[in-house]
C-alpha cells in the first residue's frame, strides 16, 4: 500500500531538499511521467552525496525515524560489511522480517520507474503474467495485457512456455531450466527488462498447440481493468451478477473503476464480484475509491479505514469516512476473489466490509498474502533513489488489521476454490469465478483453510499434453523486483 495523503511530510521534504539531505514525497509521481522510461540509468556513485556510504546512512537515517517497528532496529550494525544499500536495508530489517512484519516490504527503488508505473502503468516486457508449478517444472502464461507484445503475437492465459532461447538453435526446455537453477534460472532466461529484449519461446495452448513464437519486449502501458474481461454483468441463471477484476491500485484505475461501477448501477446490481486473485496491491487513494463506489448504502460517517503510524508520529494517522459516488452501488452480498498473490491495497478493501457486511461478504479461492502495513516514499533525488519504508498498518472500522498470515482467518465466509487458467477471467466456467456464483447465490462451498498463502513474492526459487495443475501454482516474481513487479505479481 502506497500512501497519497501526507501534509507534514511534504514540507519536510522541501525543508530537507534545501538542505541537500533528501526528502520525503508520498505524492507517487504527482510532478508526472511523461517521457520517463520505466527502467532509467541509475545515477553514478561518483556523483556528490551519492557514494554507498552515504546512501546506506542516509536510509539508516529515514528508518530510524520512521520505520513502524523501531524497537527491531539493530543497533550498531557496520554499513561497510554490506556491498549494496539493499542489502543494508535487509539487514536492518531483518528482526521485523523474522517476525513476518516486514517480509521485503521496506526497499529501494528508482524514482523514475516508480513515477512512470504509478501514473500511467508504464512498463518494459513481453506483457505477460507468468505462474509456475515448480514440483512439476513447469511454467504457464496467467494473463495476457492488452496492447502489449505477447497478446500480440496470440500468447494468452493457460498457454504453457515449454522451452526458451535467443534463437531456435539454442531453446533450453523449462523442465531442464528450473531442474538445474530453480525458477530463478526462468527469470534469468528470460532477460532484462528492457525494449527490444528479444526471446523466441515454444508455447503450447489448446487452440493452437505448439509452436515457436519471437517476442521482443517493448514499452507498454498497464490496463488496470481489462477492456476484454475487466468488467461485466454476469448473467446467473436469470440472476444480474456484477464482476470486476483489477490488476493494480494505480492513478489510471480511477476512471476504468467508475465507469465499470456506473454500469452495474443503472443495470440495478446489488450483487457484485470483486476479482483481486493477482492483485499486489498500489495506491491507497484508489483502494479508497473502490471501497465508496462498493459503499452506496453507507454513511459518511462510518469509517472504511485507519491509518496508523507509530506514536511519536501520532499526527500523521488519519482515517477515511466512506463517500459515496454518483457512480456506486449498494450491494447485498459481495465476493473477493483472491490467491497469495492477493495483498495490501488488495487485502484493506476486503478487510474493510468485513465489519459491514459480515457473513455476507467473502473470500473466495485461497488465502491472500498478508500485508496489513504500508509504506511511505522517502526520496534522496540527486540518486534517483526512493526508499519505501513500512510505515504505517492499516485496521478497519473495527480496528481489525493483524492478518500478517493473510484475511481468510478474518473472514466470517470462505469458499475454496482453484485459479482455474484453462478459462479466461471472468468466466462463469472458471472455477473461482464459479464458486463466486455460488456464494452469492447461496450454494455451498468449501471453507478456505487457514493455512499460510503461497507468497506472491517468493525468493528462489514437461510435456505439452499433460493436463494443466490446478494447484500448486505461485506467481513468479524475480527475487528484486521492479515496482510494476511488486505490484503486478508474475509481470514479465
Amino acid at each position: 500500500m502506497k500512501y497519497r495523503r501526507f501534509g507534514a511530510i511534504l514540507g519536510l521534504a522541501a525543508m530537507l531538499s534545501g538542505c541537500g539531505g533528501g526528502g520525503g514525497s508520498l505524492s507517487n509521481g504527482g510532478g508526472g511521467g511523461g517521457g520517463v522510461t520505466p527502467t532509467p540509468t541509475p545515477t553514478p556513485t561518483a556523483v556528490a552525496g551519492c557514494s554507498l556510504r552515504e546512501r546506506q546512512d542516509w536510509a539508516a537515517a529515514q528508518l530510524n525515524e520512521w520505520y513502524l517497528f523501531p524497537e527491531t532496529l539493530p543497533t550498531g550494525l557496520n554499513p561497510s560489511s554490506y556491498s549494496t544499500v539493499d542489502a543494508y536495508i535487509d539487514a536492518l530489517t531483518a528482526t521485523a522480517r523474522s517476525q513476518r512484519r516486514d517480509r521485503y516490504f521496506t526497499y529501494l527503488t528508482s524514482i523514475a520507474e516508480e513515477n512512470a508505473y504509478y501514473n500511467a502503468g508504464a512498463s518494459a516486457g513481453f506483457g505477460f503474467r507468468l505462474g509456475a508449478d515448480t514440483p512439476s517444472r513447469r511454467i504457464f502464461i496467467i494473463e495476457s495485457f492488452e496492447g502489449a507484445p505477447a497478446l500480440a503475437a496470440g500468447i494468452d492465459r493457460g498457454t504453457e512456455i515449454l522451452a526458451i532461447g535467443t534463437s531456435v538453435a539454442n531453446l533450453r526446455t523449462v523442465n531442464a531450466i528450473i531442474a538445474a537453477e530453480g525458477t530463478a534460472g526462468v527469470t534469468a532466461a528470460l532477460g532484462p527488462d528492457t525494449t527490444g529484449t528479444t526471446r523466441v519461446l515454444r508455447v503450447n495452448d489448446a487452440a493452437r498447440g505448439t509452436r515457436d513464437v519471437t517476442v521482443a519486449k517493448a514499452d507498454f502501458e498497464l490496463t488496470p481493468v481489462s477492456a476484454r474481461y475487466g468488467a461485466k454483468v454476469i448473467n446467473d441463471g436469470g440472476r444480474k451478477v456484477g464482476y470486476v477484476n483489477l490488476r493494480t491500485f494505480i492513478n489510471t484505475a480511477d476512471p476504468a473503476l467508475r465507469s465499470a461501477f456506473a454500469n452495474f448501477r443503472a443495470q440495478g446490481i446489488t450483487e457484485v464480484i470483486v476479482d483481486l486473485r493477482y492483485n499486489g496491491g498500489g495506491l491507497i487513494s484508489i483502494a479508497e475509491l473502490m471501497g465508496d463506489l462498493l459503499g452506496g448504502n453507507r454513511s459518511t460517517s462510518e469509517v472504511f479505514d485507519y491509518i496508523t503510524f507509530r506514536p511519536e508520529k501520532s499526527s500523521e494517522n488519519s482515517n477515511h469516512n466512506f463517500a459515496p459516488q454518483p457512480q456506486s452501488v449498494s450491494p447485498t452480498r459481495l465476493a473477493f476473489i483472491g490467491t497469495g498473490g492477493t495483498a495490501s491495497a488488495s487485502e484493506l478493501v476486503i478487510n474493510a466490509f468485513t465489519p459491514f457486511f459480515h457473513n455476507r461478504s467473502a473470500l473466495i479461492g485461497t488465502n491472500t498474502y498478508g500485508k496489513p502495513v504500508g509504506q511511505i516514499a522517502l526520496d534522496r533525488a540527486a540518486c534517483d533513489d526512493r526508499l519505501r519504508v513500512i510505515a504505517f498498518a492499516t485496521q478497519n472500522s473495527a480496528r481489525q488489521g493483524a492478518y500478517f498470515d493473510g484475511v481468510a482467518p478474518f473472514m466470517e465466509a470462505s469458499c475454496q476454490a482453484n485459479d482455474d487458467i484453462t478459462h479466461q477471467l471472468g468466466d462463469p466456467l472458471e472455477a473461482s469465478t464459479r464458486s463466486a456464483l455460488d456464494f452469492l447465490a447461496g450454494r455451498s462451498c468449501s471453507v478456505i483453510t487457514a493455512s499460510a498463502p503461497q507468497s506472491s513474492s517468493a525468493r528462489s526459487a514437461s510435456s505439452a499434453t499433460t493436463p494443466l495443475p490446478a494447484a500448486p501454482r505461485e506467481l513468479l516474481t524475480p527475487d528484486r523486483p521492479s515496482t510494476p513487479q511488486r505490484e503486478v505479481p508474475g509481470l514479465f
